[in-house]
């Protein structure tokens, strides 16, 4: 899964479809996403001696596959995927082909996220936002 927490992403299926937001939590293990202010549900929460208790909306997680990476440049939901970092910053699709363009071979490639756009064409994903603002 490419989506980390802090990354914007857009809603691609279910009641929130179309909206965006900021990732808040990633589940691994289960391949679900917690979006800030989307897909709310109401809950009823028993009184307790710390809260009074009643009907709370809290935010549900959403299945990775029914949300995409939003690219701010374009205003639009992309497909990710991973390209390897070779010299001089060129993008190849395997560690053994950006090996093969460096002189010597290097300690470590480093493998970075790429917005897949329509026509073989890629662009960087932005690092994510983490923290609050």
């Amino acid at each position: 899964m490419y989506i980390q927490t802090g990354d914007l992403v857009q809603v691609i299926a279910g009641k929130n479809k179309g909206q965006t937001g900021r990732v808040t939590r990633v589940d691994r293990s289960r391949n679900r996403v917690v979006v800030g202010g989307l897909n709310l549900v109401t809950r009823n929460q028993k009184p307790n001696q710390i809260s009074e208790g009643g009907r709370i909306q809290k935010e549900a997680s959403i299945h990775a596959s029914n949300v995409r990476l939003y690219s701010e440049a374009d205003g639009r939901g992309w497909r990710v995927g991973a390209r390897f970092v070779g010299q001089g910053g060129e993008l190849f699709s395997s560690s053994n082909d950006a090996a093969k363009s460096f002189a010597e071979a290097p300690a470590k490639i480093n493998k970075v996220r790429v917005f897949l756009k329509q026509g073989g064409e890629v662009s960087l994903v932005p690092a994510p936002v983490r923290g609050e603002a």
